[in-house]
């Protein structure tokens, strides 16, 4: 499949600090890649340096097949989307969405085909002559797409776009971000600092952290397959409990842990390669992975206590937040929606269980289980 875009050991530095450290990367054509880390990651560092307003210290930028090195940022088959969508107030939709291809001196029938042709495609047909400040939040997104898409970039850059809407708009413009893209077909490079943009609307994610990529991998292996510690914090929500391994097992072919939390609770979990006994790990657990008040019958899986300090009600995303009676460490737990837990209040003591595959260890510094 064409590659639109190539990233190959891309480094930038300010004098003494590394903002970018030997990222590579490619994007296949008619792709949604996103760029998730937290701020000050580099992860805008890199879009400029896609885009040309900073040149890479070391490495080589292509775009559809070309290197980009010296190329100036309106030579480049791209174009920015920045958080402020920059929409010129003066202008009305027809006006912003036609500047471009005024600069470039296109004759005025095609610019008003072109023009009614990409307001059809994002959804907003017949809005050449309304105001800019006549728009909801989610029409100037709209807006600013179609004033992109118009000049027929490679690739289109977007800068934490939804950054500056409110949480029921931000919900609504991922999902049609999304389908956008989809219609289009137009490759997308989007950075953010919110997991769910990123893993609800991308093809691939790389998370980056300190300059670098820990994990580039599709939304749901980030999430069930997470390579470092970082993505495993990051991506989600995880509890982490740090541990000891003590052994090794041999189950059904595959190999099976068995660690000892620093609270004395033995545990088994599905062996990861390198880690050896004797050694301290970290595990990790998702909320939604333990199980209140499992069925006596299942054998297979590590049980404990928890005492309940407070439910944090969030509709289906409702959860307990409990404490570990032999050290006090705070769990977060899910409550699912298809049982009842309406006796379990506050105070509550209530057994869990977690199956052995769910939980994720990873090498730690030495503790004292």
């Amino acid at each position: 499949m064409q590659t639109d875009l190539s990233v190959i050991n891309v480094t930038k530095t300010f004098k003494d600090f590394t903002a970018v450290e030997s990222v590579s990367f490619d994007v296949e054509k008619g792709r949604f890649f996103s760029i998730l880390g937290p701020s000050g990651c580099g992860k805008t560092t890199l879009l400029r340096m896609i885009s040309g307003f900073f040149e890479p210290t070391s490495g080589v930028i292509e775009i559809n097949g070309k290197n980009m090195a010296g190329i100036p940022p309106n030579k480049r088959p791209v174009n920015l989307i920045f958080q402020n969508l920059a929409l010129f107030p003066m202008m009305n939709v027809g006006q912003n969405i036609a500047f471009g291809l005024e600069r470039k001196k296109e004759k005025r029938v095609v610019i008003r085909r072109k023009t009614a042709e990409i307001l059809e495609r994002v959804g907003l047909p017949g809005f050449e002559k309304k105001k800019v400040d006549q728009l909801s939040g989610g029409q100037r997104q709209r807006v600013a797409i179609a004033r992109s898409l118009i000049l027929e970039p490679a690739v289109l850059l977007l800068d934490e776009p939804l950054g500056a809407l409110d949480l029921k708009l931000r919900e609504q413009m991922k999902i049609e971000l999304k389908t956008l893209q989809t219609q289009v077909g137009t490759t997308f490079v989007y950075i953010t600092h919110d997991q769910s943009e990123a893993l609800v609307m991308s093809d691939h994610v790389a998370v980056m952290n300190k300059g670098r990529f820990e994990q580039v991998d599709t939304p749901r292996n980030l999430y069930s397959k997470p390579l470092t510690p970082f993505v495993a914090r990051f991506v989600g929500e995880n509890n982490q409990w740090p541990a000891r391994m003590t052994g090794i097992n041999t189950i059904d072919g595959g190999k099976q842990a068995s660690i000892t939390t620093s609270e004395g609770l033995a545990f088994k979990a599905v062996m990861k390669a390198g880690i050896d006994p004797g050694e301290a790990v970290d595990l990790f657990l998702r909320p939604e992975s333990i199980v209140l008040e499992p069925d006596p019958s299942i054998k297979t899986l590590n049980r404990f206590s928890i005492r309940v300090q407070s439910i944090l009600f969030d509709g289906a995303n409702s959860r307990l937040l409990a404490l570990l009676p032999e050290s006090g460490r705070e769990i977060q737990i899910s409550l699912p929606q298809t049982r009842q837990f309406d006796h379990i209040q506050p105070g509550s003591k209530v057994e869990a269980g977690w199956a052995p595959e769910s939980g994720i260890l990873f090498p730690a510094k030495p503790v004292t289980p």
